[in-house]
């Protein structure tokens, strides 16, 4: 999916932190303004990407009332090119779209980013390696000989080096070429690319809609360090501790949409098309029959954090050397304003 290519690329570049800073103290002052005293409340809801099936149960939400019941109002928008963690950051969206590996650089400073992880939409890690099948890439040591598609970010090639050497490959036989790929289906059927790194909900699904055979493997059956959070949904800490009623009641809100996506994804899956037409029909509806597995998986609440898997990851990346400094534990998460 093409909100992957725009990840990397941001871990590549980081965070502006002090700018971001700057932006944090007017923005986070204008949003602690807000005063309920029985009227609804307005919150920014800012995406990672254009709307797609992660998202369903924001929109399914929406289109049920859940919010308005709540007494919020929800405006969603779309990302400005330096990210949600950005925009949620200087107070001017007060939630968002962010992923764990991502959100790393903002923590691993001696000046953190003003956000929280407060629920996942997806308890398990989905991204993998996706290849064309029989090809030999169902295994990540098969990819020795054949061309990746790298955004050259030292987290994705460090992930990779780690699960081809663990399968008992050469990661220098893997032929790294610059990513320039928007849609998985093409680069793969006209052999542009050998394999590449999607989240199987979408761009797995699309290669089965479109009728391309592939092979796939997953970064956490291979390692499980790598079952990180992705995606999650990130909040404005001053916004957090000044309006922690109104946080609840979004959160919950928000778990009734994605129940109900669990429940019905057919129905959740035409509630995304309402909002979002410009989707194909057929992988919405399929990617929504297998996510519907995957939003909770065998968790009882919705959005909970495992604080050990977030910590493995993170401490994963301080002893690989994969940012400024350590991220101390539990940092960056928490599940408190989960029903």
């Amino acid at each position: 999916m093409r909100f992957v290519m725009r990840r990397f690329g941001k871990i590549v570049l980081a965070v502006t932190l002090s700018t971001v800073l700057m932006l944090s103290m007017v923005g986070c002052g204008e949003s602690d303004k807000k005063d309920t005293n029985g009227e609804t409340e307005k919150i920014t809801f800012v995406l990672d990407w254009t709307p797609n099936t992660n998202h369903t149960g924001l929109y399914v939400a929406e289109e049920k009332g859940y919010f308005e019941e709540a007494g919020i109002e929800v405006e969603i928008v779309q990302p400005p090119e330096d990210g949600a963690e950005a925009l949620v950051a200087s107070g001017k969206a007060q939630f968002g779209v962010s992923f764990q590996d991502t959100l790393a650089p903002a923590f691993a400073t001696d000046s953190p980013l003003p956000i929280t992880a407060v629920a996942t939409l997806i308890q398990h890690n989905t991204s993998g390696i996706i290849s064309r099948k029989g090809e030999g890439m169902d295994t990540p040591k098969g990819m020795e000989g054949h061309k990746y598609a790298t955004w050259d970010a030292p987290i994705e090639k460090a992930m990779i080096q780690n699960v081809v050497e663990k399968d008992g490959g050469d990661f220098s036989k893997v032929e790294l070429i610059p990513s320039t790929v928007t849609d998985e289906y093409s680069a793969l059927k006209s052999k542009q690319v050998d394999a590449i790194w999607v989240y199987y909900a979408w761009a797995g699904i699309a290669t089965q809609v479109k009728g391309l055979q592939t092979d796939y493997f997953a970064f956490k059956d291979i390692n499980p360090v790598f079952d990180y959070y992705t995606p999650v949904v990130i909040a404005n800490n001053s916004y957090l501790q000044q309006h922690k009623d109104t946080t609840k009641a979004f959160l919950n809100a928000l778990k009734k949409g994605y129940e109900d996506a669990i429940a019905n994804p057919q129905e959740a899956g035409e509630i995304l098309l309402k909002y979002a037409p410009e989707l194909d029909k057929d992988i919405v509806l399929e990617s929504q029959k297998w996510l519907a597995d995957q939003y909770k998986a065998e968790v009882e609440q919705w959005g909970y954090i495992d604080a050990s898997r977030w910590n493995a990851f993170y401490n994963w990346l301080s002893e690989h050397g994969l940012t400024e400094q350590a991220i101390p534990e539990n940092t960056g998460f928490t599940n408190d304003y989960l029903s």
